[in-house]
């Protein structure tokens, strides 16, 4: 028997100690994200708005727009490819995959972080690379919320994922 195959999808969630309007927060203000994810970002996050986003350990940096916010419940962005920081390049608005974080609350102070990350392009192999690549980027993202919101910890996961640099 055959089978269909299905589109690639990264999927992962962790609860935060911490209410949900603090958890959406750190994902909407870069004074927060910048303490667990990327380095630098051009502004918050507001629908039909694009930022740019870099890791500049890395030189890279990628745009996103935000497409829709239900505050302290869903954000969903477009995540375009990244470009070289170093080269000047602007980067291209071509390929984009949708990114969806749902917050749920448990309870006053604890909330259930969901990610899922789909739209990947490319071959077979590719997008399951890509795949692949985005869930383990987004597990290291949560775990670092995790410390920084209930311990007050910079763990700079992201950054010391690839201390050679990728």
């Amino acid at each position: 028997m055959a089978t269909t195959p299905q589109p690639a999808v990264a999927q992962t969630g962790m609860l935060i100690r911490k209410p949900a309007a603090e958890v959406f927060n750190a994902f909407i203000d870069p004074a927060v994200t910048t303490r667990f994810w990327f380095t630098k970002s051009t502004g918050k996050l507001e629908k039909g708005k694009e930022v740019i986003w870099s890791w500049e350990m890395y030189h890279v940096s990628s745009a996103v727009q935000t497409v829709d916010i239900v505050p302290n419940s869903r954000i969903e962005i477009r995540w375009f490819d990244g470009f070289d920081m170093k080269a000047g390049d602007p980067g291209t608005r071509e390929n984009a995959t949708r990114v969806v974080w749902t917050f749920t609350p448990h309870g006053d102070n604890a909330t259930f972080v969901e990610i899922v990350n789909d739209g990947f392009s490319g071959d077979a192999a590719t997008v399951c690379q890509k795949a692949l690549d985005s869930n383990g980027g987004f597990c290291w993202v949560l775990a670092g919320l995790k410390a920084y919101l209930e311990h007050h910890l910079e763990l700079n996961l992201v950054g010391d994922r690839f201390p050679q640099g990728k």
